[in-house]
């Protein structure tokens, strides 16, 4: 599982995650490549942070 979000809804990515996992998840910064195509899941911002469990 891997949810892609911006700073504002980092917080909401990683409580949902950890509900729905039932684990904590690996949160990385998203490269600059990424940064350019990638979007929040939920919002239209571009992505800073991925939050995955591998």
């Amino acid at each position: 599982m891997n949810t892609y979000s911006c700073e504002t809804h980092i917080n909401h990515a990683l409580d949902v995650f950890v509900a729905e996992q039932g684990k904590f998840p690996i949160m990385e910064v998203v490269s600059e490549e990424e940064k350019l195509s990638t979007k929040c899941n939920y919002c239209e911002e571009p992505s800073i942070y991925v939050v995955a469990n591998k």
